[in-house]
């Protein structure tokens, strides 16, 4: 289905989101399994919105599957950032509670700004290393395991280990510098 998509049938996308859905939805649970009861952004909402994105982006040359999901976490972290953004812009000020990067998941209500800045950094650390800032992108909004995020990358998850340590690891710093 990704070849049709890549050749132009543009109906590919409708036969390929079922066959995904349940891996957006397992995704996008764990994004948002730690937010309060009644929270306005819901993992099927926010499943819905990722395939919305991906149904209008018809510059991406579909490669592999590991490609799709990649670009499928991409677009989780967008707008999760464009929600958090949100929520900022309605709830100015308050206490601010730091953001833990060993978490899996993170309150979007309380860590808005933090996200924001998250977001800021791993733009930060793709000019650095595009690597890395991919690892923390598909570890931290995707909550992709190493193994996957190795499959994705073409590299070992050892190297996925090294990269999210020291993709930490300097995060941390900015995060305390700032």
């Amino acid at each position: 289905m990704l070849q049709k998509l890549r050749e132009g049938d543009e109906s590919a996308i409708d036969d390929l989101f079922p066959l995904v859905y349940d891996r957006l939805r397992r995704i996008a649970a764990s994004q948002l399994s730690r937010e309060r009861d009644g929270h306005t952004l819901r993992k099927t909402a926010l499943v819905h919105e990722v395939y919305m994105k991906l149904i209008d982006q018809d510059q991406i040359i579909w490669r592999d599957k590991a490609h799709f999901f990649a670009i499928a976490a991409r677009a989780m972290r967008q707008i999760l950032v464009d929600y958090a953004r949100r929520k900022k812009a309605q709830k100015r000020g308050g206490d601010r509670n730091p953001i833990s990067l060993q978490k899996d998941t993170v309150d979007l209500n309380e860590h808005a700004e933090q996200i924001i800045m998250l977001n800021d950094l791993i733009e930060q650390l793709a000019k650095l290393d595009v690597r890395r800032s991919k690892v923390v992108e598909m570890r931290f909004f995707a909550n992709m395991t190493n193994r996957e995020i190795a499959e994705i990358l073409d590299v070992s998850s050892r190297t996925v280990d090294r990269d999210w340590l020291k993709a930490r690891i300097w995060l941390h710093k900015e995060l305390k510098d700032d």
